[in-house]
């Protein structure tokens, strides 16, 4: 009989190593060795029967159920989690090192303990002593309904839960614990996905569903760490981004089983924890009753959530052959190309000025219906002139110059009257009706440079 051993397969290349490191010989790839048992002798199995007079239903006569859910009194969490935490379900949430992963949980578990939940928060990374000091720095009070357990064993973490019986766990991280009856190291693949599939077993349990989150350790290339099948195992998928010392945290689901995919909640990092930012729109402009030069206003679209937010450009004479383009919240080459637009169709020297862009609370412009807000505030900047507070914008910009239509621009429009907003500039024919607004002037433009005179040179100051 063959000796049974233990292998670690590179997933990338297929190279095999004696034991684990932290790279593959082969192809130099780091974190992709994966544990496999060899030998042993092998068995012959028969082929399966197949069995007969299993019950199948119709879809149609399927009978469907909405479960239930622990609403906190967060609601960027709630909006995120689609409308609270599901009873059965198993989460993980993923953020770099310091961002206010373990933060945010303990402030759910407050909430939750606080509504005669009962908590257990397991940590196999910080010890209890270390957990009470961060809860009475963050938390007003420390309530009774919440019970911690610092170790690695999955074992006694187990036997924990079957001594408090909890409504919901916390797990931080998952690949810091282990099962005793898988001999391989914590954060091994094999012990990562066991330990995950014994806490899919508590959450669905038939008798006693449970809430489960975990909290899951993210790589250098800001991904969850661990298998793919992760993922997969689980029901939500949280991300928090937000590196370590800035303010403004944002929280987003990459895989929702019980809500949207496309919603994002928005947090501020104070000394007390995570502040949720329950008005966007207020948070990300400046409240100012001059006008100055450099600053525009759009509306972006996070989730189903329409936002307002202020750009601000900085345009200065360039005392180098390679003029500067530096951006915070936007790609570089996304700012070359819509200055090389303004250089070819607004007819402005863009060659000789460096050129910096950022937004109010350092929130990132993914959507190109902000071109047109970003090269105003360029215009603003270069010509020295500001917009009316106002006045927004929204549409991108064509490589010809012209104005383009962006999706769900009633909603836009419909957030910024709310505000009090007066204009907004927008692509032609990009509404049906741009006269069904009463509080607000729609005004449609064909080109990038109808817009400049508009504002520029027709509107009063």
């Amino acid at each position: 009989m063959k000796k049974v051993k233990t292998v670690y397969i590179c997933t990338s290349c297929e190279t095999q190593h004696p034991k684990w490191q932290g790279f593959c010989n082969g192809c130099g790839e780091r974190g992709t060795l994966k544990e496999e048992i060899t030998g042993g002798e092998s068995k012959q199995t028969k082929p399966r029967a197949a069995k007969s007079n299993v019950p199948v239903k119709r879809l149609l006569d399927t009978s469907s159920s909405k479960s239930d859910r622990l609403v906190t009194s967060i609601s960027e969490f709630n909006r995120v989690m689609g409308g609270g935490i599901v009873k059965d379900s198993l989460s993980i949430i993923t953020a770099v090192p310091g961002a206010g992963k373990s933060t945010l949980l303990l402030q759910v578990s407050q909430d939750l303990a606080s509504k005669r939940f009962r908590v257990l928060y397991a940590s196999g990374e910080e010890s209890e002593s270390q957990i009470k000091n961060r809860a009475e720095r963050i938390l007003p009070s420390i309530h009774e309904n919440i019970w911690i357990h610092s170790d690695t064993s999955m074992n006694n973490v187990l036997g924990v839960i079957e001594t408090i019986d909890p409504d919901i766990i916390i797990i931080d991280s998952i690949q810091t614990f282990v099962l005793d009856e898988f001999p391989s190291r914590p954060g091994s693949p094999t012990q990562t996905m066991e330990c995950a599939n014994a806490m899919l077993k508590v959450a669905k349990s038939a008798e006693r569903p449970r809430a489960v989150m975990m909290v899951g350790q993210m790589t250098k290339d800001n991904e969850l760490a661990g298998l793919r099948a992760l993922e997969h195992l689980v029901d939500t998928v949280l991300i928090l981004d937000g590196e370590e010392g800035e303010e403004l945290k944002q929280l987003s689901a990459s895989k929702n089983r019980y809500g949207s995919t496309g919603e994002m909640g928005f947090f501020s990092m104070e000394e007390n924890g995570l502040r949720a930012i329950d008005n966007p729109s207020e948070f990300f402009i400046t409240q100012r009753n001059e006008i100055v030069s450099g600053s525009a206003l759009t509306v972006i679209k996070e989730g189903t959530r329409p936002i307002i937010v202020e750009v601000e450009s900085l345009v200065s004479p360039t005392f180098t052959p390679y003029p500067s383009r530096i951006g915070e919240c936007m790609r570089k080459d996304q700012i070359s190309t819509l200055t090389a637009i303004l250089e070819q169709r607004a007819g402005l020297q863009m060659l000789t000025q460096n050129v910096v862009i950022k937004t109010t609370g350092g929130i990132r412009l993914k959507e190109t219906s902000s071109n047109l807000a970003v090269l105003m505030s360029i215009v603003s900047s270069y010509k020295g002139k500001g917009i009316p507070n106002d006045v927004v914008f929204i549409a991108d910009i064509g490589l010809t110059g012209e104005l383009k239509k962006v999706p769900t621009l009633e909603p836009r429009i419909r957030e910024i009257e709310r505000m009090g907003y007066k204009k907004v500039f927008i692509a032609r024919n990009a509404l049906r009706n741009p006269k069904a607004f009463n509080d607000i002037e729609v005004i449609s433009c064909n080109t990038l440079s109808e817009v400049i005179d508009k504002v520029f040179n027709s509107m009063p100051f």
